[in-house]
């Protein structure tokens, strides 16, 4: 399974460095930990991150709201904020960035990972978005495939078959039921589905469709 990646912007390296030890505990992947305003930026238009973390409190320069600030003027990603802030100004500013939470200094680590699952899982949710693995997603709300931003285009019976498989994902769907729901009967060869496996298949470079022979086939996500 893909390994959900992530942005953590914290200026104090000791901090930051046990953040990042946290994450991969939990079993995310971290991108990147950056230091300061123009390093963040950069780092999140390179790689693109599911989610940041970011210490409002940047030390001298620019805060971390001025981070996300720029960061959304880019593109779409859920924030968490961490501070050691409770004034009423500093949140009333950070609440205009629209982040997903905020975590207030010292946490516990089972509460990062708990806000962390509940952020993507939410993002998600709202975007209609299956992950499948290596950057590809289905948009159930476009109904399209995408590896990256990239869309790839698939048939009608591509889609078909792609939108059954992720409807029962890690499932076994039985050969009989996708020549049912793709050509309205039994009656077809052995060999029309197998190619359309195959060719659904080679849109995932071979990845992520097992065949279960003379049963089914079914997609791990």
């Amino acid at each position: 399974m893909q390994k959900e990646k992530i942005l953590i912007v914290e200026n104090e390296s000791i901090v930051a460095l046990e953040i990042k030890r946290t994450l991969e505990h939990f079993n995310f992947e971290v991108t990147d930990i950056a230091f300061d305003y123009k390093s963040a930026i950069s780092s999140a238009l390179s790689n693109k991150p599911d989610l940041i973390l970011v210490d409002i409190n940047l030390g001298k320069g620019k805060d971390g709201i001025e981070v996300v600030k720029k960061i959304q003027t880019f593109y779409d990603v859920p924030i968490i904020y961490l501070t050691a802030f409770c004034e009423d100004k500093i949140i009333n500013k950070a609440i205009k960035t629209k982040p997903v939470s905020y975590l207030i200094k010292p946490f516990k680590r089972e509460e990062l990972k708990s806000n962390i699952i509940i952020a993507l899982n939410k993002t998600s949710q709202e975007n209609n978005i299956i992950k499948i693995g290596d950057e590809y997603h289905f948009s159930t709300k476009e109904d399209r495939l995408y590896f990256k931003a990239i869309n790839i285009n698939l048939g009608l019976k591509e889609k078909l078959l792609l939108k059954k498989l992720l409807e029962l994902r890690g499932q076994v769907v039985e050969f009989k039921e996708l020549e049912e729901l793709i050509w309205g009967t039994n009656d077809i060869s052995k060999s029309t589905l197998r190619t359309l496996i195959y060719r659904l298949r080679a849109k995932f470079n071979g990845k992520f469709i097992e065949t279960i022979p003379n049963i089914g086939c079914k997609i791990e996500v």
